[in-house]
């Protein structure tokens, strides 16, 4: 409320919502100005004005608000915003964040590449402005939300550490943490250890009790389940985590897709097909558009369950349907590994 006040005053407006069509054309539209105005001459602009620079931090606290919110179309709109703004007037020490918090927002995998020159561009504008307390978002967004398509999982994870660690150290540390979480999604997906992975969870639910991040502690439990059922079927290390996640018939219950995506993973690694195909389903059903990197995941195993069903010959599925989720799955993997032969060429190859 703070923030859209202040937004207001400076002349801004906000509208309540924004259609989905409306989004995507405001992401069209901030793709063609950027491929019009980035070059070297808009590099040596700095944005002059105390005021300019204002707006576009608060459009990038109210988009990170939107992210946590899971309001996609609000989403687009504040980094839209604030993408633009640095477009017509010339770089800050905002505008790196706002390009990142940006290319993550972008949907459309024919984007991919140029997304991810539009935010290896941001990284390097880091060198023109003094940046050090906002290493640990840059880190979060590039190496959590883009870099992860490109570069190989174990360099994301790595460098989410480093965020971490920087977080902890400058005091920011609801935005380290943030970084832990993503160091182990995708240090999960990488096939690091999964015994080194429990331990360095176990290390962050303990900063997380202490800190009292509620929100957070639940997603990394989610993750903890997961890795205990991965080492033993959760019969020694197991954290109950359903009494956590509140009610998943909720809409509004933003752990429930990525619990769903889980679930789906620890049954199929346990052997229980019609449970793994049930909860690709439902996560499917309820995919928010920011959630890339698990449902590429979630593609990967939800092909592979339905060829079990396949060969199983499970009554009950429909083989048409099975076949066209292989497929599917096929053609998504072939995509990403495209565009990362390190991450996704052994998974396209099962």
């Amino acid at each position: 409320n703070t923030c859209s006040f202040v937004l207001l005053q400076l002349g801004e407006t906000i509208p309540e919502s924004v259609a989905p069509e409306a989004a995507k054309t405001l992401v069209e539209d901030t793709l063609k100005m950027y491929e019009e105005v980035y070059d070297d001459d808009w590099l040596e602009r700095k944005m002059e004005g105390n005021t300019l620079r204002t707006l576009i931090k608060i459009y990038n606290v109210m988009a990170f608000a939107s992210y946590f919110c899971k309001s996609y179309s609000m989403l687009v709109y504040f980094t839209c915003k604030a993408v633009q703004l640095s477009l017509r007037n010339g770089i800050c020490e905002h505008t790196p964040l706002s390009f990142l918090q940006f290319t993550g927002v972008v949907t459309n995998d024919d984007d991919a590449v140029l997304c991810y020159r539009i935010a290896k561009n941001a990284m390097s504008l880091q060198e023109r402005f003094d940046m050090a307390a906002q290493i640990p978002e840059l880190y979060f967004q590039f190496y959590g939300r883009i870099a992860w398509r490109f570069e190989p999982f174990q360099v994301c994870a790595d460098n989410l550490r480093r965020g971490f660690e920087t977080g902890l150290s400058t005091g920011d540390n609801d935005m380290g943490l943030l970084c832990a979480i993503h160091a182990i999604k995708t240090a999960l997906f990488s096939g690091a250890s999964l015994k080194s992975t429990l331990k360095e969870i176990d290390y962050y639910l303990h900063l997380l009790k202490t800190f009292k991040s509620a929100k957070m502690y639940s997603n990394i439990l989610i993750y903890r389940e997961t890795v205990t059922v991965l080492i033993d079927k959760g019969d020694a290390t197991s954290i109950q985590e359903k009494n956590l996640c509140g009610d998943l018939d909720d809409p509004s219950n933003k752990l429930r897709d990525g619990l769903f995506c889980h679930r789906a993973i620890r049954a199929y690694w346990s052997g229980y097909t019609e449970r793994c195909n049930h909860y690709s389903e439902k996560y499917m059903s309820i995919l928010w558009p920011e959630a890339r990197f698990m449902k590429l995941q979630m593609e990967f195993y939800h092909g592979l369950n339905s060829l079990d069903i396949l060969k199983k010959k499970l009554r009950g599925f429909s083989s048409v349907k099975c076949k066209e989720a292989l497929r599917t799955s096929i053609s998504v993997m072939r995509n990403a590994a495209a565009h990362s032969d390190w991450n996704y060429a052994n998974k396209l190859c099962l």
